[in-house]
């Protein structure tokens, strides 16, 4: 018996030093090292009810906290008092020695458990480092979740719950709601939510909704739809450490933040993208100034390449939930009558999509923005949209047009635009180009209109393999199993080098796979002279095409057929990457 006791006696020595070495670890990082009370706990959180639930096997490691010795041991139970080494030491002496342990007596909250008695037992079974230990649990229960890694600060939440909890009826109205949050203050902001939408569903239902009845709704569809949106998006893993209730308000609040500094309507999905991108960019990346304006780009517009082929599909046709992939279109409108020319196109295009027109003016300085010119052509864009059944938001930015309409097009689905002045011949009037500037920056696909409306009916795709021209033949794609009026003709020209005649056969492959008809053609350089040859030979009035390919300067030294083809044709290009 000696040795075990001085086994013992040395053992808790040693415990005793790692309990002060968890102390000071404590204060260095400023996470809590002590044990719970039992009777606060239960008081934060209202847990009243209790059952005795028998004897259970425990795993140690849940239990974290006491009714009594609280003060006595750390948060892995570890002494802190040397006046506990007799009976510690005598206790190990007995676990060591005896073959039976009496069983501990517990309070369970959660998944959290408290000692009632057997503080020193459990102290030396996790000394001894064993996993669980027999216990006589009483479960009491709590409106609020309660797990054995909760923070001693982590209570004021908890007890912010509860608080909601006694007015707002979740449990009975959705029993597996969970909206626990992990800052403070969040609470009275899902409560206002509830409000709001139990005061619409009374104006829509013409009724007095019952409190419970809101809740329930609210749940059901507001609510659960953000968070399927947050789970498919895998936003948590950008937010650790953080719930989706969580992400739930910030997402709420940076779609509203959005839509103020925008004008427009901005989809959740698309909010939520861009809530992950501001959270892993850095922030000299911000999109937004302080004052809700669009940063303006601060690398030379001339030269710049822009996104990589098929972003655009990333960030916004793989994260939506309709049908139609033009949800959202972007028109520039200059108060000119090319300008109106141009919105009659996308106007055309957001009824066959069912889409929301974003139309956008571009001024140079602050006091043109509240102008008559300014305020007519508000009036005229609404009263347009209105006309012809197209839901329309109408935005003005202040600043270059090019750089005004790059930065929103990251808001769009499509960018269309006048063709008013395409891009020279020469490599400097190329480099100078404003439009040649739009294409290379524009993070969606932009369709440049030189003429007025075309029906839009027969396309012609020009295909030659590239990334960008398979993004035109995924576009291309879309728009005739959808449009039942338009007919396809893909256009592969044969280069040295370049495009061959498997080129077309992928394309012809790919749409085959997707039950498609088109006519096929085969044709030899120049590249954009076969091109225009082939929109007057089938009377195509839609080209569809990929964007620039090469460095932007290489573009303009050595040229590029898209140049061409914007500066000769007469029908609307629809430029894709």
């Amino acid at each position: 018996m000696g040795i075990y006791l001085a086994s013992a006696i040395q053992d808790f020595s040693n415990a005793r030093r790692r309990a002060e070495l968890e102390a000071l670890g404590s204060r260095l990082t400023g996470k809590s090292n002590a044990l719970f009370s039992y009777e606060e706990v239960r008081r934060i959180l209202r847990a009243t009810s209790s059952s005795d639930r028998g004897l259970q096997t425990v795993p140690l490691d849940a239990i974290v906290g006491s009714v009594n010795r609280y003060t006595d041991f750390t948060r892995s139970f570890l002494p802190k008092q040397d006046t506990d080494l007799d009976r510690w030491a005598r206790v190990q002496v007995v676990m060591t020695t005896s073959n039976y342990i009496p069983p501990i007596e517990l309070y369970k909250i959660g998944d959290a458990y408290f000692v009632k008695d057997g503080n020193h037992r459990v102290s030396v079974a996790r000394n001894l480092e064993a996993e669980t230990i027999e216990a006589y649990v009483t479960e009491v229960y709590s409106p609020v979740p309660f797990s054995p890694d909760t923070q001693p600060d982590e209570l004021i939440l908890k007890a912010e719950y509860v608080d909601f909890l006694q007015r707002i009826p979740l449990k009975a109205a959705c029993p597996d709601a969970d909206l626990t949050v992990t800052a403070p203050g969040q609470y009275p902001i899902l409560e206002e939510h509830i409000a709001v939408h139990r005061h619409f569903m009374g104006l829509e239902w013409e009724r007095e909704i019952p409190l419970a009845e809101a809740v329930k709704h609210w749940y059901d569809t507001v609510y659960m739809p953000v968070i399927r949106i947050i789970r498919e998006l895998a936003i948590l893993r950008s937010f650790p450490n953080r719930t989706e209730t969580d992400l739930y308000l910030w997402l709420a609040n940076h779609k509203a933040f959005l839509e103020e500094s925008l004008g427009w309507d901005i989809k959740l999905e698309i909010a939520a993208a861009n809530l992950v991108e501001k959270q892993n960019e850095n922030l000299g990346k911000l999109l937004f100034r302080a004052g809700g304006k669009l940063l303006n780009a601060v690398s030379p517009v001339d030269i710049e390449a822009g996104p990589e082929p098929g972003v655009w599909r990333k960030e916004r046709v793989e994260v939506r939930h309709e049908d139609n992939l033009f949800s959202d279109i972007l028109v520039a409108l200059n108060g000119e009558e090319s300008g109106w020319r141009t919105f009659d196109q996308a106007l055309e295009i957001a009824k066959e999509e069912g889409a929301t027109l974003q139309g956008l003016h571009v001024v140079p300085d602050e006091e043109s923005v509240e102008t008559k010119t300014v305020h007519d052509l508000r009036w005229e864009f609404g009263r347009r949209c209105a006309e012809a059944g197209v839901k329309g938001k109408f935005a003005v930015e202040v600043g270059p047009v090019i750089q005004c309409i790059n930065a929103r097009s990251h808001w769009s689905d499509l960018v269309v635009v006048s063709l008013n002045y395409p891009p020279g011949s020469s490599p400097v009037d190329k480099l100078k180009s404003g439009f040649r500037s739009l294409i290379q920056r524009a993070s969606r696909p932009v369709l440049a209109v030189p003429c007025p409306l075309f029906p839009l009916n027969r396309a012609l795709l020009a295909y030659d393999g590239s990334r960008k021209a398979r993004e035109a033949l995924f576009i291309a794609t879309y728009l005739v199993t959808q449009w039942p009026d338009l007919s396809l003709v893909v256009l592969t020209v044969i280069e040295p080098g370049g495009a061959t005649e498997d080129t077309l056969q992928e394309a012809r492959d790919y749409l085959g796979a997707h039950n498609v008809e088109a006519t096929y053609l085969i044709k030899e350089k120049p590249v954009a002279d076969a091109i225009l040859r082939s929109v007057q030979d089938f009377n195509s009035n839609l080209i569809i095409m990929g964007g620039y390919g090469l460095n932007p300067v290489l573009e303009a030294m050595f040229g590029s057929a898209l140049d061409k083809v914007l500066r000769e044709s007469c029908r609307p290009i629809l430029i894709c990457r």
